[in-house]
């Protein structure tokens, strides 16, 4: 797997909260805002941080793994057992997700094809 980017999401129970935390912990504000319960600080060009109020973006633990191409990585798992779900049309990328055997959201992406709104 050739990864472009990886963003640790964590859930919060207050995103206005958690927001203004983390802008004191990181030092500025949060670079996107994709949907209204999500802020994304973009770290380092292969990695960032997620906060969410959304369970299905966070809570037990939630990985999002930017590939170049998320039929090859589907070909490439399945023939290791591990069977993504179908694609997911998104605002930004193709996304494909499966669970661990945690039960750990991972969702592979395509890289985003347009910007995301500033936050």
């Amino acid at each position: 797997m050739h990864l472009q980017k990886v963003y640790t999401a964590l859930l919060t129970a207050d995103l206005a909260a958690a927001e203004d935390w983390y802008t004191k912990l990181l030092g500025r504000r949060p670079d996107n805002r994709p949907m209204d319960t999500l802020v994304q600080w973009e770290l380092f060009d292969q990695g960032g941080l997620a906060l969410s109020t959304d369970d299905e973006i966070a809570g037990r633990g939630v990985m999002f793994l930017y590939v170049a191409d998320v039929a090859a990585e589907r070909r490439r798992l399945e023939g290791l057992g591990i069977v993504l779900g179908d694609d997911i049309a998104g605002d930004y990328s193709t996304l494909a997700q499966v669970r661990d055997p945690d039960g750990n959201l991972l969702t592979l992406a395509t890289p985003p094809s347009r910007p995301f709104p500033p936050a």
